[in-house]
């Protein structure tokens, strides 16, 4: 009985281990640097990470996976292998803090002689 047991558990581990194996890292193709696109996405050199970086600061944020072609040198083939990879959210924005839009009155309050 316990060798079934241990036959389960090694079981149940090999699958754990085979799925991370397969698990793709993700990256924000908005955030990333050259190195982190390189070293993430298929078919991505050096140039074309840095072409990335380049026309993400001369456009703004990427708003689709599809915008990447156009970068030159990326095509929708090179999107289609990376599309389980590609992220997009945009850097975050600190939010307003709550009553920090209403201006503050600086005057002292009127003085009032009895």
């Amino acid at each position: 009985m316990e060798s079934i047991a241990n036959l389960l558990k090694a079981l149940a581990l090999s699958l754990v281990l085979a799925t991370s194996a397969f698990a793709a890292d993700k990256v924000n193709i908005n955030t990333a640097d050259a190195s982190q696109l390189q070293a993430d996405l298929i078919g991505i050199g050096p140039s074309k990470a840095e072409a990335i970086v380049d026309y993400r600061k001369t456009n703004g944020p990427f708003k689709s996976p599809e915008e990447l072609a156009m970068v030159k040198g990326i095509g929708l083939k090179t999107i289609e292998k990376n599309r389980d990879r590609i992220e997009l959210r945009t850097p975050a924005v600190p939010a307003k803090r709550a009553g920090a839009s209403k201006p503050v009155d600086k005057k002292p309050a009127a003085l009032t002689r009895r």
